[in-house]
């Protein structure tokens, strides 16, 4: 039975909202090909890997001071970033998530997504999605 990559375990559960807000941020700024990866179960260094496309340098360089802003706003550590230019991948360790960021050609030559084949993919369109608020009722005097 496949284990739901959104139910907590032991490790992870922390991670969730800024994943979320990682993911946000990124679609946002129009990131293609968004995946996610649980890895918790196979690695020691991160929870999940995010994988995204940009469609040139210059989008990669967006989605990647994007990705900043929304981190150092959430009040996360960024341990560090990966980057050199022109080589079409970005990589963003923000502890628990990882983001790799790569243009259309270096997504399909590396293709990470074999290397993690046996990582549970998470649904990203879950994630994506606001949580509705509820109003509070007025009790009836």
């Amino acid at each position: 039975m496949k284990r739901n990559p959104l139910v907590p375990r032991k490790t992870g559960y922390k991670s969730l909202p800024l994943l979320k807000l990682v993911l946000r941020s990124l679609d946002e700024k129009k990131a293609e090909d968004l995946r996610v990866l649980d890895v918790r179960a196979k690695s020691s260094i991160t929870d999940y890997l995010v994988l995204a496309t940009g469609t040139s340098e210059p989008h990669l360089r967006a989605l990647r001071v994007e990705l900043e802003k929304t981190i150092d706003a959430a009040g996360e550590p960024i341990v560090g970033v990966e980057s050199v230019e022109g080589s079409g991948w970005t990589v963003f360790d923000a502890f628990d998530i990882m983001v790799h960021l790569f243009t259309t050609e270096n997504r399909a030559k590396y293709r990470l997504e074999l290397l993690w084949k046996d990582a549970v993919e998470v649904p990203v369109a879950g994630l994506l999605v606001e949580p509705v608020k509820r109003r509070k009722r007025r009790a009836v005097e």
